[in-house]
């Protein structure tokens, strides 16, 4: 997307907020609005939570409807009064899916994968609350945890939900995402957060359930940049924190072809969301919030293009 793209994932002239200032923040509204507004101010407009401001449909003139909204051709075609209706002008409802799984508690830095997580929930919500969307969040491990249904007035509680989220249980997709998916009765923009330790059929498997009733879904990839590069020094025993058993490894000599697999998961499942019109972001978690945000946005902008 020219301006976007090219710039290098970088918004001109804005500040990028690293993750290991957010955490000195007590409090997870100021960190969304820290994140979310200092992001806006570097856009050049508002953005939509990936909705354009493309021209969905028609209805009735009523009585007080701004008379520039009025379509004059189709008037002169039928006599008839119609406003035009855009995708914006209709609240949205977004169902925030956050996966609490034991994985997700994983840090080597100054965040773990569910703070990340967390944060970038927040600042979704908040982005939505800007827009007066409906806001709801689930949280799952093997099962749903907790389930807030969406409502304009729910953004305090998701919030305060998400403030008291720690990790739970060993994770598994496709029963929790398969109740979630039956829950989601009409029309919603779907944001699944998790590290995704599932192979790329078994997740698309259990994810494809979310796309019922048209859904518009997102999923976001969070890692940790140890977990992408194995840069353990001389350890030879990792522990598996769904398990909790340990693992004998000789790091030096498997480093290269852990680091190839990592990768090709990567890949495969870009390649799978995206012939399934499931748009994927790639999140290393030391990365600042703002910037995976701006990535998301610059995507969905390429997306509805393409779509």
């Amino acid at each position: 997307m020219p301006g976007l793209a090219e710039s290098g994932g970088q918004i001109p002239g804005q500040r990028f907020i690293e993750p290991d200032v957010l955490t000195r923040i007590d409090n997870l509204e100021l960190v969304a609005r820290s994140v979310v507004d200092g992001f806006i101010s570097g856009l050049h407009r508002s953005p939509q939570l990936g909705m354009t401001m493309d021209f969905a449909e028609h209805r009735a003139y009523m009585p007080g409807d701004d008379v520039r909204r009025i379509d004059w051709r189709v008037y002169a075609r039928t006599d008839r009064l119609y406003i035009k209706q855009f995708e914006a002008d209709t609240n949205a409802n977004l169902h925030l899916l956050l996966d609490i799984s034991r994985s997700m508690d994983f840090g080597s830095g100054a965040v773990t994968k569910l703070q990340y997580a967390k944060f970038l929930a927040a600042s979704l919500a908040y982005l939505s609350k800007r827009q007066r969307d409906r806001i709801g969040l689930i949280t799952f491990d093997n099962d749903i945890v907790d389930m807030i249904p969406t409502s304009i007035r729910h953004f305090n509680r998701v919030l305060h939900t998400l403030d008291q989220l720690s990790a739970g249980g060993p994770s598994e997709y496709h029963r929790p995402l398969e109740k979630i998916a039956k829950q989601l009765r009409r029309r919603s923009l779907v944001v699944l957060i998790s590290d995704l330790y599932e192979s790329p059929e078994q997740l698309l498997s259990a994810i494809i359930q979310l796309h019922y009733r048209g859904n518009d879904l997102i999923v976001f990839h969070l890692l940790d940049p140890l977990e992408l590069s194995l840069d353990l020094g001389q350890v030879s025993n990792v522990e598996d924190l769904e398990t909790g058993v340990a693992i004998p490894i000789a790091v030096d000599e498997f480093r290269e072809r852990y680091r190839q697999l990592v990768g090709e998961h990567q890949a495969e499942l870009e390649r799978r969301f995206g012939a399934n019109q499931i748009d994927y972001i790639f999140a290393d978690i030391s990365q600042p919030l703002d910037h995976t945000l701006f990535r998301y946005l610059s995507d969905r902008v390429r997306q509805n293009r393409i779509r």
